[in-house]
């Protein structure tokens, strides 16, 4: 196996690991209020998240920028309640036009925080090595894979409540932003650093 493609499946396996459902769960947030004809959104919204995780987990691997990891730990479930919360009050017409979405800051801007997240576990497994561009590619590439197959089951299971089940677009997004909101909030309190 190339190096590459073991950085790859690390990304990929990182972002679809159950025990970091928080990611998850701020992806699944960020898409709540989409549809499955909504695909080309939601792509754009998971490459902006890759982005913003990208700068900062690149930024941090090659420590040039430090933090301390039980602030980020704590921020990690306040971008994801922020994003849930965003979604109960936001109107079905805000999803439907042209314009710049809120949700693409939220992923851009909110994929800094997740980035630096992310950047441990990478140190982690990169150690003492010279070259890490590669690998930081590599890496990166796995998590939006990993994050597209989030997406793809995630908007199959809303086809499948909405078409098929006739559940109400509305309810989806408020059932399911409210329960992220609820487990956001629970992590919030756990991981609260003062």
């Amino acid at each position: 196996m190339s190096e590459f493609a073991l950085y790859f499946g690390l990304g990929k396996d990182h972002i679809l690991d159950v025990n970091g459902y928080d990611h998850i769960l701020f992806v699944v947030a960020l898409c709540a209020v989409y549809v499955v004809r909504d695909w080309e959104k939601v792509l754009i919204l998971v490459t902006a998240f890759t982005i913003g995780h990208s700068i900062t987990l690149a930024l941090s691997t090659l420590q040039i920028i430090s933090f301390r990891i039980d602030i980020i730990e704590f921020l990690i479930p306040l971008t994801i309640f922020i994003t849930a919360l965003s979604n109960l009050f936001r109107k079905e017409e805000l999803t439907s036009g042209k314009n710049i979405q809120i949700n693409y800051w939220f992923a851009l801007g909110f994929g800094l925080i997740h980035g630096m997240g992310f950047s441990n576990y990478l140190k982690a497994i990169l150690g003492k090595e010279q070259s890490i561009l590669s690998q930081l590619l590599a890496f990166n590439l796995g998590l939006e894979l990993g994050q597209i197959i989030v997406v793809a089951l995630f908007l199959g299971l809303s086809y499948i409540s909405v078409n098929l089940l006739k559940a109400p677009r509305k309810i989806w997004k408020l059932v399911i932003s409210s329960a992220i909101s609820g487990i956001a909030l629970i992590l919030l309190k756990d991981r609260i650093f003062w």
